[in-house]
């Protein structure tokens, strides 16, 4: 079949198995030979070709609702809903998005980058269904690692107590993104080897009914045996005990059980589980192989053997290698420091420590606001927490942050990885967010490096520091390969560093952004301009002897950050000349604009919203032109 010529699901429904089969290996080809290219999330994607075929045959998209929990196991949808001709541009700017977008498609009911959402938005959509009493389905699919998210867990209440019709399909590949972990993750390996309990169950109240009517006492008892069953047959029963009907485990890439399972679940009344087993990375062996994440996102590779394209040339650390062996190398020598990760022990690079320190590493699942305050608990005992954590994901954390870290002033070390943005996974993973919601926080201190010797030795700073939460921000990617210090040492709180002298204008940024200064600063040196270049590594506390030296010469300020503007460290300049009575003070701020990044890669990005070199020359040149304007007034 031409996956090219597809234009929504309807043709699916002709088709027999045989056809949809042959469908779901065209499909792999297909995804298996774009994303060696482009890159992409390959492991999740291969593993529910058959689940969103069924969905798309069994169900009438859009008019209903099927969620994408993650957004990143969506490119069998994209395809079968007649992206498939926009996968040359997946995750590219301007391109085809990663995740679900609403404007791409009406099929795209829900977007979604982060986890553990499709459940409430699916009782959202249900609630509004019944109250214009409309007739549809509902269909949230969510993963076996999502399920862990407090989110999703209170949904999963929520819809079990108010009875609505919904069919939650379950997708159980024993991953998120890396090994699920937690006692629900037990729950569901105790499910998948129980056999088909709703079958059972069925077939025992038929049996049940022919028994004679012989009183009430009877009767009582068979109720009693039939609802007793879900005891013998699975331990525990969680989702019937919440209020669902329980259906599986089913064979997610086997068409004959898929249809009959979603059959039986659109003819049963109220909440519906569906608990389909399937196999990541399936139909390509080094995905299918993958037992710790390695396949779920990646690069462009070989097709032929599975192997990742690599640079030509060496590479430097990568930052969160940096960091996190960093960690380890201070945990040697004090056992109070513990490593804590939501989920996410290989992209924060922490398999080294756990190996090293199993006992003092918690992987918490898809639990960011648990894990933060785990963080907080740790402190109270005078451990040391290393919290290693996205921007992206930190925002899911906001009050336990604000609550029960700040507010209580604990030793939290909070690593910030893929700060500033990230490109190709588009507005709900940049980045860019966490100055602006961490800056007003009381006791929190915020700091960014301009290269890894530096962010090591802040790093061990953070540890040693004892006066409160301390966050270092941390961009993706590899570091500038510079020289390491053999020994680690201490950067005083609040300091700021001048890199590049100069009496016309002051550039303060800090982290990825120093490098555009520099080059700013060489081109208007050039031109007759001298500008000072300062590496505010301190977002929060700024350096006030440094920043109010400046105010007093009257040197006009620009500050840069790649990261949003409004409350951002450009704000805490203008706030700091604001409330010191420096009124006329010359302060411009480039950052980000007050709307979300989509995807594409960095520097594409980073033209169009005006972050360049070029603009950082046009800026300082102007602050530096109105200054010797008014000297010579």
């Amino acid at each position: 079949m031409d996956l090219l010529s597809i234009k929504d699901p309807s043709f699916l429904k002709g088709m027999s198995n045989r056809e949809l089969e042959a469908l779901s290996k065209e499909i792999r080809e297909f995804l298996i030979e774009k994303l060696s290219v482009t890159g992409g999330h390959i492991g999740p994607n291969l593993g529910v070709v058959e689940l969103t075929i069924a969905l798309h045959k069994c169900f009438d998209s859009p008019k209903d609702k099927i969620l994408w929990d993650v957004g990143h196991q969506s490119y069998v949808h994209k395809i079968l809903t007649g992206r498939a001709c926009e996968f040359d541009t997946l995750r590219k700017f301007k391109g085809l998005c990663g995740f679900p977008k609403r404007i791409e498609s009406e099929h795209d009911v829900w977007e979604t980058g982060h986890s553990s959402t499709s459940l409430s938005a699916a009782m959202g959509m249900a609630i509004a269904r019944d109250l214009k009493k409309e007739k549809s389905f509902v269909v949230p699919v969510i993963g076996d690692g999502a399920l862990t998210g407090g989110m999703a867990l209170e949904a999963l209440n929520h819809i079990g107590h108010e009875k609505k019709d919904m069919i939650v399909v379950l997708n159980d590949n024993e991953m998120s993104i890396a090994p699920n972990v937690g006692a629900l993750h037990n729950i569901l390996g105790q499910l998948r080897t129980a056999g088909k309990y709703q079958w059972v169950k069925d077939e025992l109240e038929v049996l049940l009914k022919k028994v004679p009517a012989v009183g009430g006492k009877l009767a009582a008892t068979a109720e009693r045996i039939k609802d007793s069953l879900k005891y013998l047959v699975v331990s525990g029963m969680f989702f019937e005990e919440l209020g669902f009907t329980y259906l599986g485990p089913i064979d997610g890439h086997n068409f004959d059980n898929l249809f009959e399972s979603l059959q039986y679940a659109k003819k049963t009344e109220g909440p519906v589980l569906l608990h389909v087993i399937t196999k990541k990375g399936k139909g390509f062996r080094p995905a299918e192989s993958d037992k710790i994440g390695t396949w779920h996102g990646t690069g462009p590779y070989k097709m032929d053997t599975g192997d990742f394209v690599k640079p030509t040339k060496k590479q430097p650390p990568a930052w969160s290698s940096v960091v996190s062996e960093t960690v380890r190398k201070l945990a040697r020598t004090d056992e109070r420091i513990v490593a804590i990760t939501p989920a996410m022990p290989v992209g924060s690079k922490l398999e080294g420590f756990a190996s090293e320190f199993p006992d003092r590493m918690f992987d918490v699942g898809i639990a960011e606001q648990h894990a933060a305050t785990v963080a907080a608990g740790l402190a109270t005992q005078n451990m040391k927490p290393f919290l290693a954590i996205y921007s992206t994901f930190l925002q899911r954390a906001y009050d336990q942050v604000l609550h029960d870290i700040c507010r209580q002033n604990l030793n939290v070390f909070i690593g910030i990885d893929r700060a500033g943005l990230v490109g190709a996974d588009g507005e709900t993973h940049q980045g860019v967010f966490d100055i602006a919601f961490l800056r007003h926080m009381p006791n929190m201190v915020l700091m960014m490096p301009k290269d890894e010797n530096e962010g090591q030795n802040m790093v061990y700073t953070a540890l040693n520091y004892n006066d409160g939460p301390i966050a270092m921000r941390f961009p993706r990617g590899n570091g500038i390969g510079v020289d390491m210090d053999e020994e680690f040492h201490n950067i005083p709180i609040g300091s700021w560093e001048t890199l590049k002298e100069g009496k016309d204008a002051a550039i303060l940024t800090f982290g990825t952004t120093i490098p555009m200064a520099m080059e700013a600063a060489q081109i208007l040196e050039k031109q007759g301009l001298s500008i000072r270049v300062i590496n505010s590594r301190f977002i929060k506390p700024i350096d006030s002897t440094m920043l109010t030296e400046l105010l007093d010469q009257n040197i006009p300020i620009l500050t840069i950050e790649e990261a949003v503007l409004q409350g951002g460290f450009g704000s805490a300049i203008l706030e700091y000349a604001g409330s010191h009575g420096y009124h006329q003070a010359l302060i411009d701020r480039m950052g980000i604009p007050d709307q979300f990044i989509e995807h594409g890669d960095v520097d594409s990005l980073l033209k169009e919203i005006g972050l360049t070199t070029e603009e950082v020359v046009k800026r300082a040149s102007l602050l530096a032109q109105i200054r010797k304007k008014q000297q010579r007034a």
